[in-house]
């Protein structure tokens, strides 16, 4: 299925730069994995060494969170929509 991948301007200077992606996958460990080929500088914001989704990456399709949509067995459809989250922590206690 061909969707459009939104990327965060944190992970931009790993993609060139470019705020959306075309791919054409079906499930979401298959995204990821295109991703990491196509640009090997985002692998590890995306996964950890056992390949699971790092812990502070949120991934939504169509603004639902891909979680509740049955994770990496959810297959896209034509025309998705996913955005890229991370999560943004620290600084100091106030």
């Amino acid at each position: 299925m061909k969707i459009t991948v939104r990327i965060p301007t944190a992970f931009r200077r790993f993609t060139g730069n470019a705020d959306t992606l075309d791919c054409s996958v079906d499930t979401l460990p298959e995204l990821l994995g295109q991703l990491e080929v196509r640009y090997p500088g985002l692998q590890p914001h995306l996964r950890d060494a056992t390949g699971q989704v790092r812990p502070f990456l949120n991934i939504y399709v169509n603004e639902e969170d891909i979680r509740f949509l049955g994770g990496n067995n959810y297959r896209f459809h034509e025309g998705d929509e996913v955005t890229l989250v991370p999560s943004i922590a620290g600084g100091s206690p106030v």
